[in-house]
């Protein structure tokens, strides 16, 4: 996604099943190369690590002036 991704908004990159088409790829974005496995990421299952992401990309969403 050239000019990056808005929070909420769901990856061009993923599949129908949600994995990233671009794993393992260099082209991936550094940011999601960054996001490793861990219990403090994950939860204690899917959708709790959907929520945590979610809520990272909230807290980390600029602004709008």
């Amino acid at each position: 996604m050239p000019g990056g991704k808005a929070a909420g908004e769901r990856c061009v990159q993923l599949d129908a099943h949600a994995r990233c088409l671009l794993f393992g790829n260099p082209q991936r974005p550094a940011v999601c190369a960054s996001l490793q496995a861990s219990p403090a990421l994950c939860g204690s299952d899917r959708q709790d690590a959907l929520r945590r992401i979610a809520w990272m990309e909230r807290a980390t969403t600029p602004e709008l002036s």
